[in-house]
């Protein structure tokens, strides 16, 4: 008898081959058997006709500290995700000696925008090694997989002090730095994960360590992960935003040559302002492979919803001449964004700038929708468009959303695409980097952000809009996509197809109704804070391990996953692959 048999559904083994009719039969957590069964389950799931499908894997997340107060890392597992890599963009809570604690937690809150009220609530380091970091992880019940970067902020602070956001390093602190990596990466860590971008800063607003940092300190910490099986780097070059500089390609190339390891950043930037930038970042990858090295670009491939509000207006408040705003209490602020003058006083501003993100807001208040209406009688105002709204109230876009904020005693959020659905170009230039076989795709930057975005129902909204809506995927092809080409990318064993052998972590999806729901604010966070979540539709259940941790949609309580280990859980992909290897 089958511990699970998964009955009646269409299986996408995540290979890209066609779907076909199968029923999936697992024992001692591990794909045993697809096609015609001819023994029964313990427990039995009816697919109904959807597809069956690998769970998918999530390589880029920061729920380094979530997992301490949610062990089903929502909403990614909700959303399908059984797989997920956290640690990334050299942000990692270990190693931690008692004295860098705060330095680390308030690090993670600024970089990742997640409320320092809910680190300080949510997480008590009780560890000062990697090691015993993960083995902290592993203690706790976790519904999917979770493997872990080593951040290079914790690894200088660690070996330099204060000192390490202040310049660059010795030869002996070089050399402890990697003492430092070569014992978390034998620990199971999964590699280096380093940045050294300027938007990136510090709790109190100095550059991330990795920025001062020099090439052969880089160069060094990459060559560590040679020496130790199923590892890869991460790394976002400050020179990204611009097309990536000559010396920063230089680095990657070098870096992933010493590790003789695929090195991935994220995101490809797509901007008409600076067309070139995209296809400048793209030939990075070809450069590295004449030189024997691998350099993967991760693309966040959804055109997700943002949302800005003027109660946290972590957004507004970063525009020139509005942070002022954001100083009043809110009753003073509402009084004050009712004010004719105020409210030319913040035009103006906008207005005089040339380029950054006052000049896209400028041109996108009518794009608005209105969402998460917190009082009940501006019910009626729930998905508005501010244009509609507008152009009823004979006011321009700019007022209409002022309005609605005033009204609503700023308890409301105003909801846009990322970008505007409508730019042919963006369009055009999307859909080449989507289909382009040098990029991964799914960068989800889940855990972090929830101010503004849920990057964690990439599955779910891509699935809709690239296969439903727009026909640029087949169901097939964007499985794969999510599914076995992230885990081949980091040697994942027995994970991304559905074969016998491979582990039994599955989804179940409806393919005409799956999609993601709107963004809603919920106060579920350590500390009664709040981030942003969406609701998946049509994801029926969601499998670990052989376990289900999702059933008709909500979550069963079940916690079947464990912290993946490099070396246990992955085989090395080298920088030059063989002949043959897994595509």
């Amino acid at each position: 008898m089958y511990d699970l048999v998964v009955e009646n559904g269409t299986v996408v083994d995540g290979t890209g081959a066609p779907g076909r009719p199968a029923d999936v039969g697992v024992r001692d957590g591990r794909v045993v058997a697809i096609g015609k069964l001819g023994e029964r389950g313990r427990t039995t799931v009816d697919a109904g006709g959807a597809v069956v499908a690998p769970g998918f894997v999530d390589l880029h997340s920061h729920y380094d500290a979530q997992v301490f107060w949610d062990p089903l890392l929502t909403p990614s597992s909700l959303h399908g995700v059984t797989s997920v890599v956290a640690g990334n963009c050299g942000l990692t809570l270990a190693p931690a000696t008692p004295a860098d604690h705060d330095f680390l937690v308030r690090l993670l809150a600024r970089v990742e925008a997640i409320p320092i009220e809910a680190l300080a609530a949510g997480v008590q380091i009780g560890w000062e090694s990697y090691p015993e970091f993960l083995d902290a992880v592993a203690a706790r019940p976790l519904g999917p997989n979770l493997g872990f970067m080593v951040g290079h902020s914790a690894l200088r602070r660690a070996a330099m002090g204060e000192a390490a956001s202040e310049r660059a390093a010795t030869p002996e602190e070089i050399e402890a730095m990697c003492v430092l990596l070569d014992g978390a990466l034998a620990a199971g860590g999964f590699g280096l994960s380093t940045a050294t971008v300027a938007t990136q800063v510090d709790g109190d607003g100095r550059p991330t360590p990795p920025n001062f940092a020099g090439p052969d300190e880089f160069v060094a910490l990459a060559e560590v992960c040679s020496r130790h099986p199923g590892t890869s780097i991460e790394f976002i070059p400050g020179s990204f935003l611009v097309g990536f500089s000559d010396d920063d390609v230089e680095l990657m190339v070098r870096m992933s040559a010493a590790a003789d390891r695929p090195l991935n950043w994220n995101t490809p930037l797509l901007n008409r302002n600076t067309p070139d930038v995209y296809r400048r970042q793209l030939e990075a990858s070809d450069l590295a492979r004449a030189r024997g090295a691998k350099v993967v670009p991760l693309y966040m491939p959804q055109n997700g919803p943002i949302q800005q509000d003027f109660l946290n207006g972590y957004v507004f408040r970063a525009l020139p001449g509005w942070g002022w705003l954001f100083e009043l209490a809110p009753r003073a602020r509402i009084g004050a964004l009712a004010d004719p003058a105020v409210r030319a006083r913040l035009r103006d501003a906008l207005d005089a700038e040339t380029q950054g993100l006052a000049v896209t807001l400028r041109d996108a208040w009518a794009r608005y929708l209105v969402n998460d209406v917190r009082r009940p009688e501006l019910a009626h105002l729930e998905g508005r468009a501010i244009a509609d709204l507008a152009r009823e109230r004979g006011v321009t876009p700019f007022d209409a959303v002022l309005d609605v904020a005033v009204e609503a005693e700023l308890e409301v959020g105003f909801v846009r695409d990322t970008h505007d659905p409508d730019d042919a170009w963006w369009n055009a230039a999307r859909a080449e980097v989507l289909k382009d076989p040098r990029v991964v795709l799914g960068a989800s930057d889940s855990g972090a952000h929830g101010d503004m975005l849920v990057g964690a129902d990439y599955p779910t909204r891509c699935l809709a809009e690239l296969v439903r809506d727009q026909g640029l995927f087949t169901v097939e092809e964007l499985v794969r996509q999510f599914t076995d080409v992230p885990a081949g990318l980091y040697g994942l064993t027995g994970r991304g197809r559905l074969e016998p052998g491979a582990w039994a972590d599955l989804v179940v999806f409806d393919p005409a109704t799956v999609a993601a729901g709107p963004l809603r604010t919920v106060t579920d966070l350590p500390g009664g804070t709040a981030r942003l979540v969406t609701e998946p539709v049509g994801v029926h259940h969601v499998v670990v391990g052989g376990e289900p941790i999702v059933a008709d949609g909500r979550p069963t309580g079940a916690t079947p996953g464990r912290v993946l280990r490099s070396g246990t859980d992955t085989e090395t992909v080298h920088a030059r692959e063989p002949a043959g290897a897994r595509p």
